[in-house]
């Protein structure tokens, strides 16, 4: 369980009283004299995020009073276990199961801290889980988060693609799924060229990794990831401020695999199939080049204009390998672009959707899951911004304009006709300390579309 809570009540636990800074004046004309005193005396407004400790005769600690925008903010709590002082708490008075899973989810998603290389400097304020809580959900959430998030954090040392591939056969091992590992000089001989192209560099030789799980009379649903576990930009060499947090260009693999977590640990009736294209991009002498003419396992030739445009490359010949089996849905996660971000910041990511109902019901998730993300359009008369003089497409534009568009468009030619498709081109990392979201590697999306799964094909 989540060192941030606490499998029980107990009649030590302090009591949070939550009030709804709106609501706080005629909460308070309610309370005792003593109570209405000290919060007057101390100027506590119930503004969002802050909190008011009061205080026994005996100078124990009775309660606590948390002011909070809403009854069904998910990052309400998200800032108390570590402002909190150290103890053990429970939520007073009357929630819906919902209401009070939610609440929970975001105390404990607040509590992460990675301690891989620095311990803790104070242990977490715990919040005991209530009764009428499915603290199975609750446990299963932050443990697909939490584990996305410590696989981004991790350096690029500690975490190349037999790293990768490491956490991907320990997951499989876990709920008896198959894993199966493509190496190196293997890619060319299973014709997996251009991940093979971008990773050739590196001395940590390039993979794709693939689980298989569920009952194959079960509808088929395959995840992809980009797992670029260092980007130096290759020959087209990044600058170091650009480089500094390329650690998290793995993002989106490690997303897909929080996903495959949540999926299992669910038991989704589906047919779960991931596929993650893991590499480093670096400088040698036997780099990709810019100019250079490959060809993708789909067949397509593929004229680089940038080498910095490599997500894009691995990803297509994974997504010709998933089309190949027809999957009822297929989605792919990536930190793909830049112009993704300069387009919608930092912390929401774009959705790119083949299907309108698939798109409408994904964004309603998001909605409902206080998880957003935002549909950017599959425009079709940018498709001839990738067009090429010498071989079937360019892996980029020589536009700065449109650049999220143009790399999904780019990854779409690789997506066979009638399949659902969705792409998620995200930042997978905070930028900045959030209630509920520490700085750092961060699951954007993971929660919505484990939502929308659930609400299409149900669970144990």
């Amino acid at each position: 369980m989540n060192n941030a809570l606490l499998p029980a009540r107990t009649p030590d636990c302090i009591p949070l009283i939550l009030v709804i800074e709106s609501k706080f004046a005629r909460w308070l004309e309610r309370q005792q004299d003593i109570t209405r005193r000290w919060l007057t005396t101390t100027g506590f407004k119930a503004k969002p995020g802050s909190f008011a400790l009061i205080p026994n005769t005996d100078g124990r600690l009775r309660e606590v009073v948390v002011g909070i925008a809403k009854a069904d903010d998910l990052w309400a709590l998200g800032e108390l276990p570590t402002t909190l002082p150290e103890g053990d708490y429970r939520l007073a008075g009357a929630f819906d199961p919902w209401r009070l899973e939610r609440l929970t989810l975001g105390w404990a998603l607040g509590a992460y801290r990675f301690t891989r290389y620095k311990a803790p400097k104070r242990a977490m304020a715990r919040l005991a889980l209530d009764p009428i809580c499915d603290s199975d959900r609750i446990h299963r959430q932050v443990q697909a988060i939490t584990w996305v998030r410590n696989l981004i954090n991790t350096p690029a040392e500690d975490m190349m693609p037999e790293h990768l591939a490491e956490a991907m056969l320990a997951l499989g091992q876990e709920f008896a799924a198959s894993v199966e590992q493509i190496v190196g000089e293997d890619l060319l001989t299973r014709n997996f060229p251009l991940i093979h192209a971008v990773g050739r560099a590196s001395t940590h030789p390039p993979r794709l990794l693939d689980l298989h799980w569920g009952d194959p009379m079960h509808p088929k649903v395959t995840l992809l990831g980009k797992g670029v576990c260092f980007d130096s930009g290759g020959l087209d060499l990044k600058s170091s401020g650009a480089m500094r947090l390329m650690k998290k260009d793995m993002g989106g693999a490690a997303t897909a695999l929080g996903l495959a977590r949540l999926i299992m640990s669910a038991g989704l009736p589906v047919r779960l199939r991931v596929l993650v294209a893991t590499v480093e991009n670096a400088v040698a002498g036997n780099a990709f080049r810019p100019g250079d003419v490959l060809r993708s396992r789909q067949g397509l030739t593929v004229e680089i204009h940038n080498t910095d445009a490599e997500g894009r490359l691995v990803l297509c010949d994974a997504l010709a390998e998933a089309g190949a089996e027809q999957p009822e849905i297929l989605l792919d996660f990536a930190t793909l672009t830049g112009a993704a971000r300069v387009a919608l910041g930092t912390g929401m990511p774009a959705l790119f959707c083949n299907d309108e109902t698939m798109a409408d019901s994904l964004l309603a998730a998001a909605e409902r899951e206080q998880d957003p993300y935002w549909r950017l359009p599959l425009y079709a008369p940018y498709r001839e911004m990738l067009n090429s003089k010498i071989a079937d497409i360019a892996n980029a534009s020589e536009s700065s304009f449109a650049g999220a568009i143009t790399a999904a468009l780019f990854l779409q030619e690789f997506v066979p006709a009638g399949i659902s498709w969705a792409h998620f081109d995200l930042m997978a990392w905070n930028s900045k300390t959030q209630p509920g979201r520490p700085e750092g590697g961060e699951a954007m999306g993971l929660r919505a579309v484990f939502a929308w799964l659930e609400q299409r094909y149900g669970g144990d």
